[in-house]
C-alpha cells in the first residue's frame, strides 16, 4: 500500500514538474504585425517596420520585460499563422470581435476608432444602400469592414484587397467609388496624402458591435490566457504611467484608446 501512494506522489510530481518544463515563462515572445496599414503599421524607407502599433508592442514588451520579435504578415493570415504558432500574439490593429473570439483570446482594448466611407467628394455624401447601388466598393479581404459592406450593400460590387494601401491606390485612380474603412487610416493614410486630393469622408456606417466589435485588442490563441493577462496587466501599466500618452501623441492629435 505504501508502495502505490509512493508511485503515485512520484507521478504526481512528474507530471507536475513536466507541465511547468512546458508552460512558457513568455520571456521571449514573437508579435505579427501587418506593415502595411499606416500610420499602424508600415514600413519605413530604411526597410524598419513604424507606426502606432509597433510602438505599442514595443511599449508592452518593455513593460512586461519580454524579448520581443516581430514577424510581419498579411492581414487574411494573421489568425491562421498565429494558430500555426508562426507568432504569439497579434498587435494589428486588430478589431475585438464574437466571430473573431470564438479562434482567439483577446486582451482588453488598446484603441478604438470608427468606420469611414471615403469616396470622390463630388458623390452624394449618402451612403445608404440606395444610394451606393451599382457602385464598387473596395474593402480589406476578411475585415470587419469587408464583413459589414458584404451584409449591407447587396446591389453593389465589394472589391477585396489584400492591403489598405492597395484600395487606396485604386480609389485614387479611379478604380472603385469608394472604400469602407478606419478613419484614422483613411484620414491620415489617404485624405491627408496628395492621393486624397478631391476625396471626402462620405459617412460614417452605424456603431454596431456586431460588427465592428468592441476596440483594437491583442489577439492570442485559445490555451495561452496567461499572456493574455500579462498583456492586460502591461496595457494597463503603460495607461498610467504615462508610456501610452507618449506614444500616442508621436501620431495622433486626439485620443486614439476611444469610449
Amino acid at each position: 500500500m505504501q508502495r502505490r501512494h509512493l508511485l503515485t506522489a512520484l507521478l504526481l510530481a512528474a507530471a507536475s514538474l513536466a507541465a511547468s518544463a512546458q508552460a512558457p515563462d513568455w520571456k521571449k515572445i514573437r508579435i505579427g504585425v501587418e506593415g502595411a496599414y499606416p500610420p499602424f503599421s508600415e514600413v519605413g524607407t530604411d526597410g524598419k517596420l513604424k507606426g502606432f502599433d509597433i510602438d505599442i508592442a514595443m511599449a508592452l514588451c518593455a513593460q512586461m520585460k519580454a524579448e520581443c520579435t516581430l514577424v510581419q504578415q498579411e492581414w487574411d493570415g494573421m489568425i491562421p499563422a498565429l494558430q500555426a504558432r508562426k507568432f504569439d500574439a497579434i498587435i494589428a490593429s486588430m478589431a475585438i470581435t464574437e466571430e473573431r473570439k470564438k479562434s482567439v483570446l483577446f486582451s482588453d482594448k488598446y484603441q478604438n476608432t470608427p468606420p469611414w466611407m471615403v469616396g470622390k467628394g463630388s458623390l452624394p455624401h449618402d451612403i445608404s444602400p440606395a444610394a451606393m447601388k451599382g457602385k464598387k466598393i473596395g474593402v480589406q479581404r476578411t475585415s470587419i469592414h469587408d464583413r459589414w459592406a458584404t451584409a449591407t450593400y447587396k446591389d453593389s460590387e465589394i472589391v477585396r484587397y489584400s492591403k489598405q494601401d492597395e484600395v487606396f491606390l485604386d480609389l485614387a485612380a479611379g478604380r472603385i467609388d469608394a472604400t469602407v474603412c478606419d478613419s484614422v487610416a483613411a484620414n491620415l493614410g489617404f485624405l491627408k496624402t496628395p492621393a486624397g486630393k478631391g476625396f471626402a469622408v462620405l459617412g460614417t456606417p452605424p456603431d454596431d458591435p456586431a460588427f465592428f466589435g468592441a476596440g483594437a485588442g491583442i489577439a492570442v490563441r485559445k490555451g495561452d490566457a496567461a499572456l493574455q493577462q500579462k498583456f492586460n496587466a502591461a496595457i494597463q501599466a503603460i495607461r498610467a504611467n504615462g508610456t501610452y500618452k507618449m506614444v500616442e501623441s508621436r501620431y495622433f492629435d486626439f485620443d486614439i484608446y476611444g469610449k
